[in-house]
């Protein structure tokens, strides 16, 4: 069978797995689409994305656009004349005009489960729900919102305390296992997708930094979840005399009837913090322009004790 000619949409590290896996099964596509470089890290440097760094390591061009709707990038992907569009978490919606473009449709390697957490943040949402399971599916994209037909799914457990960012890389690595055993079979129409249940749908805004505050009022399982689900970014935080404080890591306990927000322990075994139901122990903390330390190192910093956060 002649090999399909492939564009590869995608930007993050969950992307380029996909694409490594398409390379590594002799899918190399024809070009790479990504978005532009972009300042990251600490020193803010403009870098490109882990999908255009291991696109030039393997010799296949790069495209960058900063939006699809320009007739100049139609032309561009029209002239790659691609059988199929394969999209891992490229950051930028297909208009219509570019899901016309391959002969076979373009496919989407998305982290969930669907039809539950379609949407822009599907992993951090299903560690916020406390989903006991979550997995990648193969979706033949169409005009709406992650509402396309399923090829086909993967399935694996959420294990205890893992956080957004182990949580990714899992899925990653078996969305691209997924990609590379099933791919012959969808563009040879061996493989029939199966329409989503609209009435399980559910939805995975994108994230703000204000979703990741703390607020002590809430149970202290809720905001253990929200610390694993927004490590690493954008970090779980609070204020602390008027400090941005981060928290990558935290585990609930039993609570000891103090008012919500009130530090009611601080030290080698955690800050201890009250919350509406049970309490909080926060174990990694980042002050501004810091490094992340223990909380033991944080009580050393600062007293802590019976204060109210």
């Amino acid at each position: 069978m002649t090999q399909p000619r492939i564009v590869f949409a995608g930007t993050p590290d969950f992307a380029a797995a996909s694409l490594e896996a398409l390379i590594d099964s002799g899918h190399a596509p024809v070009a790479v689409l990504t978005r532009p470089d972009r300042p990251a890290g600490r020193g803010r440097r403009v870098s490109p994305s882990p999908v255009k760094r291991l696109a030039l390591k393997r010799d296949i061009d790069v495209l960058q656009p900063e939006g699809l709707r320009d007739s100049v990038v139609l032309e561009e992907l029209s002239a790659l004349a691609p059988d199929l569009i394969v999209v891992a978490a490229y950051g930028l919606i297909l208009p219509q005009a570019v899901l016309d473009v391959p002969t076979a449709g373009c496919l989407n390697v998305h982290a969930s489960l669907l039809p539950r957490w379609r949407g822009a943040a599907p992993i951090q949402a299903a560690i916020l729900a406390g989903d006991r399971q979550t997995g990648v599916s193969l979706m033949a994209m169409t005009a709406g919102l992650d509402c396309g037909p399923v090829y086909a799914t993967a399935t694996i457990d959420i294990e205890a305390g893992q956080t957004a960012g182990q949580l990714t890389e899992t899925l990653a690595g078996l969305g691209a296992r997924l990609l590379a055993d099933r791919l012959d079979a969808i563009v040879a129409g061996r493989l029939a997708p199966v329409a989503q249940d609209e009435s399980r749908a559910t939805y995975a805004p994108r994230i703000d930094k204000q979703d990741a505050r703390l607020d002590w009022a809430l149970p202290a399982g809720l905001l253990a979840r929200r610390v694993r689900a927004y490590n690493p970014a954008p970090g779980a935080w609070f204020l602390l005399d008027g400090e941005r404080i981060k928290c990558a890591l935290a585990e609930s306990r039993e609570g000891v009837g103090a008012p919500p927000g009130t530090v009611v322990a601080a030290g080698g075994d955690g800050i201890v913090v009250s919350c509406g139901e049970g309490a909080l122990a926060l174990t990694s903390l980042q002050r501004p322009g810091r490094r992340p330390v223990t909380a033991a190192e944080f009580s050393a910093q600062l007293d802590l004790g019976g204060r109210r956060l």
